[in-house]
């Protein structure tokens, strides 16, 4: 099993500059710790996401760790020229020494979609035309394209990425037809659905897999989950009880201002639903956290567990010290899983 990070940089009480400090010291950390990659999600206009260019935050990341591995998960690709992204991903990659992974969708939050002039009906073709320029654009010396949305005609393409044909593509998936999909392509996947939702589509894309690509190596099959790590229950608990609340207050905030639920709707709303009901969440000892993701390890089936560790208003300490005993004692229990 390897290991990942899940950030939505949802914002918390810190001035921005220091905000966006305490991030390159938790990424730093992630990669003393040994973590495989660090996904960032991409959100406008909203305290859910202070990092709504992803390549200028990546950008930051890359020359503060050595071999931690990051992207998004994903970019709106509607919300971009895919010209101009094709040569931002090559810069990164290039100044990582090919570290970068990319994840594409069309992007989660149909009000962001509104204050940037895209129509919600437009985004899934816009994402998938705008997908093939890309890969097009990262993989060639010339771009051409002709299509409902972009257009490019023998355009030179002077900068590469440092991975050939391109970084690796993540595909957040939670249904067994996406997994499906996935699996056809090749694609790592990460999925943030509930136990028993998460088993089905691991299971999908395992059966794809092995009927279609058996001969090849299985790709990493993420799950995502909130964790928080202390040296007792007691001191992780009444962190995560009071952090996950100003979390959720952000990710709802946007929705809420227009009087609107969110697509997926309402997620719970205090750490014990989530991870008693939900069960997409962990706070304890190293013991407990290990029991736990141990268990749904078995239950689901995957072999990447991406975990949330810096949310709400989680202190720089906590989080430093969460991330610290998760690499000393966490990630050597589920390896052997």
């Amino acid at each position: 099993m390897d290991f990942g990070i899940l950030d939505h940089l949802d914002r918390n009480d810190l001035a921005l500059r220091d905000y966006f400090e305490a991030r390159m010291k938790f990424v730093e950390a992630y990669d003393r710790n040994g973590f495989y990659s660090y996904h960032i999600a991409e959100h406008h206009s909203t305290p859910l996401g202070m990092a709504p260019s992803p390549t200028v935050y990546m950008a930051a990341v890359a020359q503060r760790t050595k071999n931690l591995r990051f992207g998004p998960l994903v970019f709106a690709l509607p919300f971009y020229s895919p010209l101009r992204l094709v040569e931002e991903i090559a810069m990164v990659d290039q100044m990582s020494g090919g570290r970068v992974d990319m994840g594409f969708g069309r992007g989660a939050s149909p009000i962001e979609m509104q204050y940037h002039g895209i129509k919600f009906e437009d985004a899934e073709p816009m994402l998938r035309e705008g997908l093939e320029v890309v890969l097009n654009g990262l993989s060639n010396k010339r771009l051409t394209h002709h299509g409902e949305f972009y257009n490019y005609d023998d355009v030179p393409i002077e900068i590469e990425p440092f991975q050939k044909p391109h970084p690796p593509i993540w595909y957040g998936s939670s249904s067994a037809e996406s997994a499906q999909r996935a699996a056809a392509r090749g694609l790592n996947i990460v999925n943030l659905d509930t136990p028993e939702r998460a088993a089905i589509v691991m299971a999908a894309y395992r059966e794809a897999w092995t009927r279609l690509r058996a001969a090849e190596p299985l790709p990493k099959l993420g799950i995502g989950r909130f964790i928080v790590v202390a040296e007792t229950d007691e001191a992780a608990l009444e962190a995560a009880r009071r952090a996950y609340p100003k979390w959720h207050r952000n990710f709802s905030w946007l929705y809420h201002v227009h009087g609107r639920s969110p697509m997926r709707g309402e997620r719970s709303k205090d750490f014990d639903s989530l991870r008693d009901v939900e069960r997409k969440g962990i706070a304890g000892s190293p013991k407990t956290v290990i029991d736990y993701l141990s268990k749904q390890a078995r239950e689901i089936g995957f072999n990447y567990l991406v975990g949330q560790f810096a949310f709400g208003d989680l202190t720089e300490k906590e989080v430093l010290t969460s991330i610290d005993l998760f690499g000393k004692h966490v990630m050597p229990a589920l390896r052997s899983l």
